[in-house]
């Protein structure tokens, strides 16, 4: 298998002559650029979701040398390309992202639902387009958890991972500590803290911004404060699905109204024509609450009576291969567009996932968007932000897309052991089930292996033998402390019998910046390990 793969990335660097990156149209290209507090890549890939391969990059390659993008960016030829990495190169490629946290099981308020939990991220694009999150609420109870799949650009997952969970705990909060919130900020006294939360050093916030998110998340509290049935704070399936709805109006309101100076508001604009998926956990004594929109995905480890694994889903994926996503989409349109609704298996042909944030070419009026991009003329350089004034094709009756969450809740048992979050990269790869048996053996170190069948006794002595590498490859002892990291070894590394292939691993974490896109998916992984404890008698 990595032969093939290794095959397939020579003959692809090799044969790019005066080749567009993409089958899909130019004018379906790169929508939103990134704020000028990050770096600026030339030939960013942004084709998780709105197509297959970065299509506006006209790229001149010869046989043997390399040579330039229009953009100037050096592009890889089969000359350039050396795929083989040691083993401490590999290692240090998995392991520069991943975080571990213990939680303390008492942290003075009461037991705590989760033990601690594990987390990586493996980037495909440049910059990464994906984000997490993790935080404790310090006014209500519970642990909240996110991962967030950025495309257009980062723009959007970076201020959803930076904001929803300060919207989700504000919700939840009862209505005495929003009063105090309230008065602090009214008497320029330190606001309480809402949340404690557990940041890799490597993250970044958009400082510029800080103020405005401040400020739209006082009036998120404000209206809380004035409704009239607030009293001891929203459920946690009620917060979950507010504060993504809030959320999403506030960063497509923030990209029509003036603000203080142009990074702000270009800032506000980026974000707003990026969009992101996003899938929320709320872990607390009572249970899991899952918020999903989009592809990414929740899934639950369940530790069966003779030791197996078995996988509990949390969310399902919206996107075309959900068949009543599809339909619930088809019917908020006149029976005139159920044939362009939905081409291609994306959006009007251009979005992959079906619910998302920001997006906004998918939901704001054709006049509305081109008001906002024509404003902006005068003080920001449009092309410096990569903003077109495009609009899909068959635009007709808008919005074609929401955020609102599909919200599951799952109530702890003492044989569920973990809890896995992953961006679309990390299931693109891997099986539901399969992640949880990996992660089931890495926490449990047995690897369980079903008794030969009399089907498979009858095996010739080469079908025996491949049976016999794959029972083989499953009891491998894990290379991993790191059970995130452990997923995302093998989910690029796993080979023909489902043994961990070094030179495969070496090749797809060796692709240059240019190709590796083109294979692989930025991947985030969040691992929960839960408190089963909480679900034993004596605590019910």
């Amino acid at each position: 298998m990595y032969g093939r793969v290794y095959a397939s990335i020579l003959q692809r660097a090799s044969s790019y002559t005066l080749t567009l990156y993409s089958a899909a149209p130019v004018q379906y290209a790169h929508l939103v650029a990134l704020p000028s507090s990050q770096p600026h890549p030339a030939n960013q890939c942004h084709c998780s979701s709105w197509s297959p391969f970065r299509s506006d990059q006209l790229c001149w390659i010869g046989e043997e040398s390399g040579n330039w993008s229009r953009s100037g960016r050096h592009l890889s030829t089969r000359q350039d390309l050396d795929l083989q990495l040691s083993r401490v190169q590999i290692n240090s490629i998995l392991r520069t992202n991943e975080q571990t946290v213990s939680v303390p099981e008492f942290d003075g308020r009461g037991l705590s639902a989760v033990r601690k939990f594990e987390s990586n991220q493996l980037a495909a694009n440049t910059p990464n387009e994906d984000r997490r999150s993790a935080a404790t609420c310090l006014q209500s109870k519970g642990m909240l958890f996110g991962v967030f799949d950025g495309h257009g650009g980062w723009a959007c997952a970076q201020a959803v991972s930076e904001r929803l969970l300060y919207y989700i705990a504000v919700a939840m909060m009862p209505e005495h500590s929003l009063e105090e919130l309230e008065k602090s900020m009214e008497h320029g006294r330190p606001v309480p803290p809402i949340l404690q939360w557990y940041k890799h050093h490597a993250d970044f916030n958009y400082r510029e911004s800080a103020s405005l998110y401040i400020d739209h998340l006082r009036v998120f509290w404000q209206d809380l404060l004035d409704g009239e049935e607030h009293g001891e704070g929203m459920s946690p399936r009620d917060a979950l699905d507010c504060a993504f709805k809030r959320l999403d109006a506030d960063i497509s309101l923030e990209a029509q109204v003036p603000l203080s100076n142009d990074l702000m508001k270009s800032t506000a604009i980026q974000v707003a024509f990026a969009g992101c998926t996003a899938c929320v956990a709320h872990v607390g004594t009572d249970g899991i609450y899952v918020a999903n929109s989009g592809d990414c995905r929740a899934v639950l480890g369940v530790q069966n009576e003779d030791g197996s694994w078995s996988a509990v889903p949390l969310s399902q994926d919206h996107n075309s291969q959900n068949r009543d996503e599809v339909e619930r989409i088809k019917a908020q349109h006149p029976r005139s567009e159920r044939d362009t609704v939905i081409t291609d298996d994306r959006l009007l042909g251009v979005l992959m996932p079906l619910r998302a944030f920001g997006d906004v070419r998918f939901k704001w009026s054709h006049e509305l968007q081109q008001s906002i991009l024509s404003s902006l003329e005068s003080g920001v350089d449009l092309d410096s932000l990569n903003l077109y004034q495009y609009t899909p094709p068959n635009y007709l009756t808008p919005p074609y897309l929401d955020v609102a969450p599909e919200i599951t809740h799952h109530k702890l048992r003492p044989q569920d052991r973990f809890l896995i979050l992953g961006t679309d990269g990390l299931w693109d790869e891997l099986g539901s089930e399969e992640a949880v048996r990996l992660i089931g053996e890495h926490l449990s170190g047995i690897h369980l292996q079903a008794p030969v069948s009399p089907s498979e006794r009858q095996l010739k002595l080469g079908q025996m033998h491949e049976l016999l590498l794959k029972r083989q490859a499953r009891a491998s002892p894990a290379l991993d402390t790191n059970a995130a990291t452990h997923l995302i070894r093998h989910a690029l590394g796993t080979g023909e019998y489902g043994e961990l292939c070094q030179e495969r691993l070496s090749s797809m974490l060796a692709l240059p910046e240019d190709l590796a896109r083109m294979y692989r998916d930025d991947i985030t992984a969040t691992v929960v390990y839960l408190n089963s404890d909480l679900a034993k008698p004596h605590h019910s």
